[in-house]
């Protein structure tokens, strides 16, 4: 595969973020698809900042193995990324900033300094204007136009004013030019492309997308990173979209609004991270007791309690599956990539009405903040909404049981407050009509009886979920030599291996678990039973996804690749994994 990597590292505030993302814009601008890895420090001197930016013609799926051009703004990055060149990789940095012994740089690799703060001076006294100097820079060792790097300078700066923008210009300029004399284009170079230019977006800004999609009204939610940036998408386009997005004092405030808005007839959401979803699971149970659909998007972080704030793990499904006391059916959809985070956040809203029980999108830190590029056709605009209620007042006079027990579990749902369909929605068990166990039946026989009904008709959902989505999709070869089994953003490198794999002659395919629960157990056990090799991979300690396979089928996968580091897996890693388990065959 054809690809081009371009990494950029600093001190925070040095604009690393933009710079990194105006490069992925480079890329999609001309037609080929991108992916920007982003990471940073949760220290409040701010700390080592990086971004990698790839693109390639062909999709990609994650931050790749290796680097091109790495631009360091200081000599941190160099000590800590030159590691990652290429062969022909060049590294640029300006002398008066810093040096650093040739021997840094792998073998192979070039270092060319760049006056970058010289070149700025010219045109402005603000030091971060040499960030433009740097960006010309890369973008004449990447081969694309600078035409384009002027649109995408264009948008950031214009709005500053004309002087701001055109010495924005001047500097980019005068940054190409100055490599272009200095040295040839990189080897791994790309071409103009003339392909329809790519969207761009996080993972966070594709839930918010889908959930606006969905007919969300209302983003109820604390700030906490990675989940921030959902409620800064909302409120940005809240009012073009007709959405409220109201900062509340605490996650439980946060829960318990979306849980309020959705029970009078509003599309509700809220989003989180483990440690605020850790406050909300209480609601949670109630959501569940008073059957009202509730979305709640959790991105998950290295934990336990704060733990890596601002680094990648999978490590709260168990969390999820057990969020809330007592048992009570519950969906969770976990999103592999920018366009399925999109489409999964309106499955959510979908099956969280159409089984009244809470639905939990979970992301992860790599997925919410990296961007990734996708086709406009990938993003559907005619989305069909199901009836928020199926019930209208009786004519007959007729008694309303809000929580009928029905084949299915779900009962008939009706907006609140109409004359002839008053019902109470306690967080008590309680019988058809909503009348508590607690107030009408203590002590005797009937509540027994009206207990166990009530349990198993909100369980019985459970069954009706999984005969009502699909099962895991299998991606690949359907008789490879290795099988690997994984969920939500972890998916992403492995699409990337499959593909180093197959230029090897090594034959492997993906089990995506979109739905960890309820798991389709029966088609999980069917592709463990029948692949040659099983390798399980996820971003945690013990294996999550990998426990309840084996809760819900008995089978136990011996092979895994389990990374706890906070840092997102590379798809080399899981290549060398795959070829270890394909040897002992």
């Amino acid at each position: 595969m054809q690809d081009f990597s371009i990494r950029v590292g600093g001190a925070a505030g040095e604009g690393i973020a933009t710079l990194g993302e105006g490069f992925c814009r480079l890329f999609t601008r001309n037609g080929y698809h991108a992916y920007g890895h982003t990471a940073y420090q949760s220290v409040i001197r701010g700390g080592h900042v990086w971004f990698h930016a790839r693109g390639s013609p062909d999709r990609i799926w994650s931050l790749g193995d290796g680097t091109d051009v790495l631009y360091a703004l200081d000599r941190q990055t160099v000590d800590l990324h030159a590691h990652s060149l290429r062969g022909g990789g060049i590294v640029i940095f300006d002398p008066e900033k810093f040096t650093f012994p040739p021997e840094t740089v792998p073998a192979g690799a070039k270092i060319l300094p760049i006056p970058t703060l010289e070149i700025a001076r010219k045109f402005a006294s603000d030091p971060i204007l040499q960030g433009s100097v740097g960006m010309g820079a890369a973008t004449y060792f990447s081969g694309l136009p600078l035409e384009t790097l002027d649109a995408i300078l264009t948008e950031n700066f214009e709005r500053k004013g004309a002087q701001v923008l055109q010495q924005n210009l001047q500097a980019a300029h005068a940054g190409y030019e100055f490599a272009k004399g200095k040295s040839t284009p990189h080897p791994a170079a790309l071409a103009p492309h003339h392909g329809e230019s790519k969207m761009l977006l996080t993972g966070n800004q594709a839930i918010a997308l889908g959930a606006a999609a969905a007919g969300c009204k209302l983003l109820s939610q604390y700030p906490m990173t990675p989940a921030t940036s959902i409620m800064h998408w909302m409120a940005d386009h809240s009012v073009s979209l007709g959405i409220v997005v109201k900062q509340m004092e605490d996650e439980l405030g946060a829960i318990n609004a979306a849980i309020g808005a959705s029970h009078a007839g509003v599309r509700s959401m809220t989003a989180s991270s483990g440690g605020g979803f850790s406050l909300m699971v209480e609601a949670l149970g109630m959501a569940a007791m008073t059957e009202t659909p509730l979305v709640v998007a959790i991105a998950q972080r290295s934990g336990p309690s704060t733990g890596l704030p601002t680094k990648t793990e999978q490590g709260d499904l168990n969390l999820m599956l057990g969020a809330g006391q007592g048992e009570f059916p519950r969906i969770i959809l976990a999103p592999g990539g920018v366009v399925e985070a999109y489409r999964q956040t309106m499955d959510a809203f979908r099956l969280s009405e159409d089984w009244q029980v809470p639905a939990l999108v979970a992301s992860d830190f790599t997925l919410s903040e990296d961007f990734q590029s996708a086709d406009r056709s990938d993003f559907a605009t005619d989305v069909e909404l199901p009836s928020l209620f199926a019930v209208s007042p009786p004519s007959n006079g007729s008694s309303y049981k809000r929580y009928a027990i029905t084949p299915t579990g779900v009962s008939p749902r009706a907006i609140p407050g109409q004359k002839g369909l008053a019902f109470t929605a306690g967080s008590d068990e309680h019988d058809e009509g909503g009348r508590l166990v607690s107030d009408v039946l203590v002590g005797t026989p009937a509540a027994i009886q009206v207990r166990k009904q009530m349990m198993e008709k909100r369980m019985r959902k459970l069954h009706g979920i999984v005969a009502a989505t699909p099962p895991p999709p299998l991606e690949g070869s359907a008789h490879a030599d290795v099988t690997i089994i994984a969920w939500g953003s972890t998916a992403c490198p492995v699409r990337d291996a499959l593909g180093l794999l197959a230029s090897e002659g090594i034959s492997a395919n993906l089990l995506y678990v979109a739905q960890p629960y309820p798991l389709h157990a029966k088609e999980v056990a069917k592709t463990i039973l029948t692949a040659r090799q099983v390798l399980l991979v996820e971003a945690n300690y013990s294996g999550e996804l990998g426990h309840l396979i084996r809760a819900e089928t008995g089978l136990d996968i011996p092979h895994k690749l389990l990374k706890y580091d906070g840092e997102p897996f590379t798809p080399h890693e899981i290549v060398e994994k795959v070829k270890e388990i394909a040897r002992v065959r």
